[in-house]
């Protein structure tokens, strides 16, 4: 008896086994064509797919369907600012030092470099057969959140905090990721966090933002806009936190109304690592794994970072959601793919033949050496005291990142095997003959120990003091990166840590020779109680692996410091709104009306600029007029520089939520010393238009300033030593 069941067992199996086998001959196997349009691809692929199939595709680390010809995939990759958590790669300036340097030109430079390398490391990586993740092509950068608090740990990863420059660098970054090939990706770009999404780390799984709608409008939303209608950005990732009480992986104003049917989107969503699971067991916007897959996927979003869409069976039997749905879903992960390359093996693709030399090449190093010199921003420098000889005799090196390679690297990082430190960098600059000198003299974070520390007693003894203090991406970062702030991830204030500022007013107290200090931070450092003790002060943010070459050749003349700010610097804490208000009043400098530190936009050279014959093709502009701007922008001092024109636009008259001034266009301009350039900007009128209380972009009358310079307007500017201003009022009929 058993063995009759056996056989017949054995039958059915052969039966079922012949069955699939026959089906599986039926296929339609078109979509392996390359030469058919992707989109005729994809629906033949995805109306072939069970619905376990295609849900098994909506989350980040998508399994193979063998029957299908379709391989794994981890869509989960980072490039922020270099291939991150892949192995070798070039590592490049923290996003916000590309920031400071105001070069979209440099920042699409970068970009390209990075996907070039990225294009070499995914074929190498195709051969091991390693599909994991971080090594493939869908990059979840650049992050186009606004850095609105200067407390906001992830603020590094950002470009700023002026919603145009952010727009800039991000629209120049995001083309030089995907590359400008008609129909095919070099690499998938992505705009995060969408959106309203700046701290506090602590709470970003758990609050509701809602923002005015002309703050939504005006800040928090034009970033993210550009880089969908100008860049046509790949990708968007959704934000943690709830928007209008709404998860914003699960809002159809963000993902639906607004991004696809306002923009024209027309790429994938993918939630933040999490945040489908967030949207029920932490937002608590509906009560169950199932339900919150299917609110997400009718929203908008298409990928799953994580595991909760496993859940959309469940939810198709519970009538939550229909395939129809989540076959339009997924179609568009597989468009994605296909224009990535992702799907054929020996297509014709414009990038699958990249060779391992692009890997950390020789001119990648170059690039990000580049890069660092040109973010790094001269804040004080009395006296002349910079650049430095390098015949300079007894030069001392000290402060606890002055020998750090970790400082260098900032958030999302790779792994070089280049890394060169601020003393590396001293030491290969200065000449033979210098007797140079180097102490730590304090720890990064903690109390120093040791009672009887000789390293501020050498200041005594030294021409000069180079000190490097500041933070890293341990005390400020992600929620889950960050482990020595105390706050997660979020500083709690602006301070140094008390043991460094100790240790340079140690040095300050015993110094022979001026005292340099070097800020090493990817945020805003509040210097007050050292400032006044140092002769020269640099903001070298994190310089990436050549960080210590690049502040070398600043520090001694080799290049002139080029940087701006591209965040205001406050005094202290006491200046900043609440950290969890996403009012944007007494915000950045386009709102904040007390004086900070150091402005937005400023930065010195060692040359003198001067501005002459502003000239504004109109005192009287109507709406849909064209302003066009010349200034002569002169370099009166003895070294060639590189400098940043920018130009302001400012009501006379402020009146309800408008900004005070808002940046509408900069020049990065090279200068040779005694030289003078015509700089022109040509700016639309809708450029020129406010938001108003509905979010609406409107023609405002009345009069305004047409401001250029060098820095943000205003008397501080100019007190630090910043071009003198010229300004002419127009009115806006």
């Amino acid at each position: 008896m058993q063995n009759k069941k056996s056989i017949v067992y054995a039958f059915v199996l052969f039966v079922f086994g012949s069955l699939q086998l026959l089906k599986a001959q039926e296929l339609d196997l078109s979509y392996m064509d390359p030469n058919l349009p992707i989109e005729e691809r994809v629906e033949l692929l995805v109306s072939q797919m069970t619905l376990e199939e295609k849900i098994s595709q909506m989350v980040n680390s998508s399994p193979e369907i063998p029957r299908l010809n379709v391989k794994s995939y981890d869509w989960w990759n980072e490039a922020l600012h270099g291939i991150a958590r892949n192995g070798k790669a070039t590592i490049y300036p923290q996003a916000i030092g590309l920031g400071a340097t105001f070069d979209p030109e440099l920042a699409n430079r970068v970009a390209s470099a990075i996907s070039t390398e990225a294009r070499a490391k995914y074929i190498i990586n195709q051969e091991m057969g390693n599909h994991s993740k971080y090594a493939g092509l869908t990059f979840w950068t650049p992050n186009v959140n606004i850095f609105r608090d200067p407390r906001w740990g992830r603020g590094q990863e950002t470009y700023g905090e002026d919603p145009f420059l952010m727009a800039q660098m991000g629209v120049a970054f995001v083309k030089g990721l995907q590359g400008d090939d008609p129909k095919f990706l070099k690499s998938a770009g992505c705009a995060k966090h969408f959106a309203v999404h700046s701290g506090p780390e602590a709470d970003r799984h758990h609050f509701n933002a809602e923002p005015n709608k002309q703050d939504l409008y005006e800040t928090y939303l034009p970033a993210f806009e550009a880089l969908v209608k100008e860049a046509k950005v790949e990708g968007v990732m959704s934000a943690y936190n709830a928007v209008y009480g709404v998860p914003a992986s699960a809002s159809k104003l963000l993902l639906s109304d607004i991004l696809r049917d306002q923009w024209g989107f027309n790429g994938y969503v993918t939630s933040d690592c999490g945040a489908i699971s967030g949207v029920w067991n932490k937002l608590k916007y509906v009560k169950t794994p199932a339900e919150a897959a299917a609110v997400s996927v009718k929203a908008g979003t298409n990928l799953n970072c994580g595991g909760t869409y496993k859940s959309l069976s469940k939810a198709v039997e519970q009538g939550l959601i229909t395939e129809e749905e989540i076959t339009e879903s997924v179609s568009q992960l597989f468009r994605t793919r296909y224009k990535l390359g992702l799907m054929d093996e020996d297509l014709d693709h414009p990038y699958f033949k990249v060779g391992k030399e692009h890997i950390h090449s020789d001119a990648n190093v170059a690039l990000a050496r580049e890069v660092a010199q040109k973010s790094i921003v001269l804040l004080k420098n009395s006296n002349n005291t910079l650049p430095l000889s390098k015949d300079i005799k007894i030069p001392y090196v000290t402060g606890p990142f002055a020998n750090s390679a970790d400082m260098l690297i900032g958030s999302y990082y790779g792994v070089s095997p280049n890394l060169v430190t601020v003393l590396e960098g001293v030491a290969d600059a200065v000449s033979l003959s210098s007797s140079l000198n180097y102490r730590s003299g304090a720890l990064p974070f903690q109390k120093n120990i040791n009672p009887k520390n000789w390293a501020p007693n050498v200041a005594a003894e030294s021409d000069v003091t180079i000190c490097v203090v500041g933070l890293t991406a341990d005390f400020e970062g992600e929620e889950v990166d960050a482990i020595a702030s105390g706050n997660i991830g979020d500083k709690v204030d602006l301070r140094l840590p008390q043991n460094q500022i100790d240790y340079v007013q140690q040095i300050a107290k015993v110094k022979k020779g001026p005292l340099v200090l070097l800020i090493a931070s990817g945020s805003p450092v509040s210097l007050e109680g050292i400032e006044e003790h140092c002769d020269a002060i640099m903001q070298i943010w994190y310089p990436g692996e050549q960080g210590g070459n690049a502040v070398a050749d600043v520090l001694f003349g080799d290049v002139s410091p080029s940087g701006h700010l591209p965040i205001t610097f406050p005094k202290n804490v006491a200046q900043l709104p609440s950290y969890d208000d996403y009012s944007m009043q007494g915000r950045t400098y386009k709102y904040m009306t007390e004086e900070p530190m150091f402005p937005f936009g400023f930065g010195l050279t060692y040359s003198e600029t001067v501005l002459n014959d502003l000239k504004v093709s109109t005192a009287k502009m109507k709406k849909n007029d064209v302003l066009n701007i010349t200034i002569d922008v002169a370099n009166t001092g003895d070294y060639d520089i590189d400098e940043v024109v920018q130009l302001y636009v400012s009501p006379v008259e402020v009146t309800g939520n408008i900004p005070h001034t808002s940046l509408k266009a900069f020049k990065r301009i090279s200068l040779k010393k005694g030289a003078t350039q015509n700089v022109s900007f040509e700016i639309e009128s809708d450029d020129l238009k406010v938001v108003n209380t509905d979010g609406e972009k409107v023609w405002r009358k009345g009069a305004y300033k047409v401001i250029v310079g060098n820095a943000s307007p205003g008397a501080l500017s100019e007190r630090l030593g910043a071009a003198k201003q010229l300004e002419q009022t127009i009115v806006f009929k």
